[in-house]
């Protein structure tokens, strides 16, 4: 069985957002990214499937742009969905774990 706990060893990097890969399998995988405030998981899309963010500690924004931006507040216990094939960006206000 695989399992991990995200927010036991937090791992942060001072110079760019942390993406952590947990769990993976040949049609998924448990990615969690750590960010320091201020820092930005610049826009980009996946032409291959969803993604989904949980957050599980932290503050900040969660915008996609499928022709018109919107945003929305990232706070603990909020979930979000980037639809296949749309930009979207995270921007951390606070220490941000998703």
């Amino acid at each position: 069985m695989n399992s991990a706990n995200v927010i036991e060893k937090k791992e942060f990097k001072n110079e760019n957002v942390n993406k952590v890969t947990h769990i993976k399998s040949e049609q998924m995988a448990a990615d969690t990214y750590y960010f320091k405030p201020g820092q930005v998981l610049e826009y980009h899309r996946h032409p291959e499937g969803d993604q989904i963010f949980f957050v599980h500690e932290g503050e900040g924004v969660f915008c996609l742009d499928n022709g018109k931006e919107e945003c929305t507040a990232l706070k603990p216990g909020v979930a979000v969905l980037a639809p296949k094939g749309v930009w979207h960006k995270i921007v951390a206000n606070k220490e941000l774990v998703v």
